[in-house]
């Protein structure tokens, strides 16, 4: 028990390090969370800041899975430890002790857990979540319809015996939470209202 209380505490405190709203600040002297989507990942700093600081975000922001499921795996020599791990880094970054409680939606540190734990299998997801983006120019619908297809096949695997069914609780955990904070987009896409890429970076934040 003291492994998963240590790696979920780790896992917490580094998906709660901002880096959004760091880098935007570095960036553009200000909080990006009061423009487009009032988050502080990777999309909104691609829409208020621009590709450069966007792709450091996002970087820093997959370490932050990733780096947990590392611990969890190696350190501790347990797949379900570093599951916790990976899944507290998500929570750190969607609700982080070091801004407020006010983060992001949680994609690119699912995507590092996923990363941390079971590397052949993330593979799948730049490639299913760029055709996504590529068709249909949302990067929220990559995120809403890609995290699901991607859980569905670690939990297949799972269920085939090829991978360790923490993977997929991870899997399902990580999805409940990407979808939920992703309800607002939910609704703008099925009123046309979402804003593609590259879009809606000068508009007051709106969540």
């Amino acid at each position: 028990m003291t492994d998963y209380l240590l790696n979920a505490a780790l896992g917490y405190l580094l998906g709660s390090l901002p880096w959004g709203l760091i880098i935007g600040y570095l960036w553009l002297g200000r909080d990006i969370r009061e423009s487009g989507s009032g988050k502080t990942g990777t999309t909104n700093v691609l829409r208020t800041a621009g590709k450069v600081p966007a792709v450091l975000v996002m970087v820093l922001d997959i370490a932050k899975g990733t780096a947990p499921a590392l611990v969890g795996r190696y350190i501790f020599d347990s797949n379900a430890v570093a599951a916790v791990g990976a899944g507290a880094s998500i929570v750190g970054h969607v609700w982080p002790v070091f801004a407020g409680f006010r983060g992001g939606r949680g994609v690119a540190s699912t995507y590092g857990g996923i990363l941390g734990l079971a590397p052949a299998i993330s593979v799948l997801f730049p490639v299913i979540g760029a055709v996504l983006v590529a068709t249909t120019r949302y990067v929220s619908f990559m995120s809403v319809v890609g995290v699901p297809i991607c859980a569905a096949i670690i939990c297949g695997l799972a269920i085939a015996g090829e991978t360790d069914p923490a993977f997929a609780w991870y899997a399902l955990f990580a999805t409940a939470l990407v979808e939920y904070k992703h309800i607002p987009n939910i609704r703008r896409l099925l009123n046309g209202t979402e804003p593609r890429i590259g879009q809606g970076g000068d508009r007051p934040a709106t969540g």
